[in-house]
């Protein structure tokens, strides 16, 4: 698919394990406030995490929205596919927690929510996604770090940012692990030689915001084909380029 930026969408990408108990990780709260502020009702997806575990979830993020202000989220998981649509639709804001990303893709496509989110975001709807959550804000899927855990109708994904995203990416001095990580990531690349990753650390927070896509918590890393790799200084631009698909 190609990316066709929205110059009213607000999209913030979270490279996951970004909960300190039952509160956001303080040093995520202040971009947290930023991106939902003015916004009183947040619909949480969670289609992410196992049907079992969705009401524990759901509790606990209500109480971490809350704690950040005059927030009231609630999960898409107690309606069924037309009226979660409904919900949707006038929602003040968006937010997809994390888990199993092929789970979530797969209940995205089928109950038909992509397009309602991608219209609402369109329309300058916040849109806030960890982990999994921001895996499916990119292009497609593709170097994800859960394994698939069901079969899914296609990698496309919500495009809101020209990449396909890799969350909870090692620190580089978290070796060996940064370097293992970066080679698989060079190996993806190698595969597939039009696209572009965007590597968020634990925590790391990229936002799209009034036209323009800037680090705002590291570290962040963009892999370009031919094994080119830049980190991303807070403060600085994403460069976003023009990918092929």
């Amino acid at each position: 698919m190609r990316w066709q930026p929205s110059p009213n969408a607000s999209v913030l990408v979270v490279g996951g394990a970004m909960m300190a108990d039952d509160r956001f990780a303080p040093e995520t709260q202040p971009i947290m406030r930023e991106h939902y502020a003015g916004c009183r009702r947040i619909a949480l997806m969670l289609h992410a995490t196992h049907p079992d575990d969705r009401d524990a979830m759901e509790r606990l993020l209500q109480d971490a929205f809350a704690a950040i202000g005059p927030h009231e989220a609630f999960s898409l998981h107690h309606y069924d596919h037309e009226a979660a649509r409904r919900q949707l639709a006038s929602a003040d804001a968006i937010f997809t927690g994390g888990g199993e990303t092929f789970w979530l893709l797969r209940e995205l496509h089928e109950s038909g929510q992509i397009p309602v989110i991608r219209e609402r975001v369109e329309a300058g709807v916040p849109y806030g996604g960890s982990s999994a959550g921001a895996n499916v804000a990119g292009l497609r899927i593709g170097a994800t770090n859960d394994f698939p855990v069901t079969d899914i109708p296609t990698r496309d994904a919500l495009g809101f940012v020209p990449f396909v995203l890799n969350p909870h990416h090692p620190r580089a001095d978290h070796q060996p692990d940064h370097s293992v990580r970066t080679a698989k990531v060079h190996h993806y690349l190698r595969f597939n030689p039009t696209e572009r990753v965007l590597a968020l650390g634990d925590r790391a927070m990229a936002r799209w915001h009034q036209g323009k896509f800037t680090a705002r918590l590291g570290p962040i890393w963009v892999y370009g084909p031919g094994g080119d790799r830049v980190e991303i200084a807070v403060g600085q631009a994403v460069p976003c380029g023009s990918p092929k698909s």
